[in-house]
């Protein structure tokens, strides 16, 4: 059966105290409506539409920047769920098959749960909706059952002293024939306590048409959605506990569990190992048996098998690292190569460059490759030495096997297997320190006497 996702997210959030839309608040270095269509992801869906609303045209530019394609539609007004999913009605006019209607603000839904649905659906239920036993009931939505068909779901508002004694709690996630969906919401009326368009509804209009609805269960930390900062880092604890344990399970050292961080689609292998206080942003991968060391912070980077990093390093976006290369303490990567063997141990700038087989930078190089319009690419060959302190001013290439003095300032390329020297000729003017400091030493006396 053919799958769409129809994720909510045009709600301002305005508990969040935030000019940004709620949607748009990041967990596990992802936009929150991200986590949404991950787990979705698992369906295979063939479309997904985001429903936006406060802040719409932030919401599209993230959601441009994601891997899935995603098709986004205003809610201008907010009137209600019912309204916000009947958004999507245009863009889905053409798309036969199932609807899986997800919340952008409840990032923790696992991919099984919303299988567990798909196979309710196979299994006859016309509507399919999602259910928790909450510990705490509060003021969610009533699920109202009979057996194992779901009767009708019950907002807090219009609930009745019986409903509101129901444990058994809607999280709002659903799931129809695209179809019949949008047949149901517009049969949904806003005859309520809020005067909405509540998406709950449709339960009770499909019963009075004979269809079955059934509900699924899942735990109730699956639920969770977010509404404040409190909330905001409840949740990111929360995933970063997951994040550990996944990894340990995997197979990978943590010598400091608690003050390692990772992005949603960190990757790491089997017997990498990962020193305190490392943090991962977006986009990194770990290869086997690699050690990223104490207090480095890693970004949109690929580090081979053997390779060690830090501590006290930076790998920006576009460093690809390859085995056995070292990076070391105070040294940052951006969109560079460093090959197999290469080493940057100490103090360095490495960006927009390639750096050859078993070459080693000295401390204090520094790839000059931004002339404040343009970045500039160097190449640095296998097997060269890189003094201390050099400055390689991009476009520039360093030959195989080529050697730069320390405090070389390099302007043009260098031949394979040659060495470069370009400094100020050193002179010395004997005595000159002694006098110069006999001068300033009289001059401050003086100073000191007014």
């Amino acid at each position: 059966m053919a799958t769409a996702l129809i994720v909510l997210a045009a709600g301002q959030g305005t508990r969040m105290n935030s000019d940004l839309p709620k949607v748009l608040h990041e967990l596990g270095g992802l936009p929150l409506f991200a986590h949404a269509l991950a787990s979705g992801a698992s369906l295979a869906p063939e479309r997904a539409v985001l429903v936006a609303g406060h802040g719409a045209q932030a919401v599209t530019k993230a959601a441009a920047t994601l891997d899935a394609e995603v098709e986004v539609v205003i809610q201008a007004e907010q009137l209600g769920t019912a309204h916000a999913v009947d958004q999507a009605r245009a863009a889905l006019t053409d798309f036969s098959g199932d609807a899986f209607v997800l919340y952008g603000d409840t990032p923790f839904i696992r991919p099984e749960t919303l299988e567990a649905m798909a196979e309710a659906r196979a299994g006859g239920a016309d509507v399919v909706v999602l259910g928790f036993e909450a510990d705490d009931p509060g003021r969610y939505g009533r699920l109202v059952m009979n057996g194992q068909e779901l009767l009708r779901i019950v907002e807090f508002k219009d609930a009745s002293d019986d409903e509101r004694a129901i444990t058994l709690c809607n999280s709002g996630v659903l799931a129809a024939d695209t179809e019949l969906l949008f047949e149901l919401i517009a049969a949904v009326s806003n005859e309520n306590a809020s005067g909405e368009y509540y998406l709950t509804d449709i339960v009770g209009v499909a019963r009075d048409r004979g269809l079955r609805a059934e509900a699924v269960t899942c735990a109730e930390a699956e639920t969770l959605g977010i509404n404040t900062r409190a909330e905001l880092a409840a949740a990111e604890a929360q995933f970063q506990a997951m994040k550990r344990d996944e990894a340990l399970e995997n197979g990978v050292t943590l010598v400091a569990r608690d003050s390692v961080f990772f992005a949603a689609d960190t990757v790491i292998g089997r017997d990498a190992i990962i020193e305190p206080n490392v943090v991962f942003g977006p986009g990194v991968t770990v290869e086997s048996g690699a050690r990223i060391r104490a207090f480095s912070h890693l970004e949109g980077c690929h580090v081979s098998r053997g390779a060690v990093i830090g501590p006290y390093a930076r790998l920006r976006p576009g460093a690809e690292l390859a085995e056995g290369a070292k990076v070391g303490n105070f040294v940052e990567i951006k969109n560079a190569v460093i090959d197999t063997g290469a080493k940057v141990n100490h103090l360095s700038y490495i960006g927009d460059a390639f750096v050859g087989e078993a070459a080693n930078i000295g401390a204090g190089t520094i790839t000059c490759n931004y002339d404040g319009v343009f970045k500039h690419h160097t190449h640095i060959g296998a097997n060269t030495f890189i003094g201390s302190d050099t400055m390689l001013v991009a476009p520039v290439t360093v030959g195989d096997g080529a050697m730069t003095a320390t405090g070389t300032v390099v302007t043009e390329d260098i031949e394979p297997g040659a060495m470069a020297i370009g400094r100020a000729r050193q002179s010395n003017k004997d005595g000159f320190a002694t006098k110069l400091f006999e001068k300033l030493r009289a001059l401050k006396a003086a100073q000191k006497g007014h």
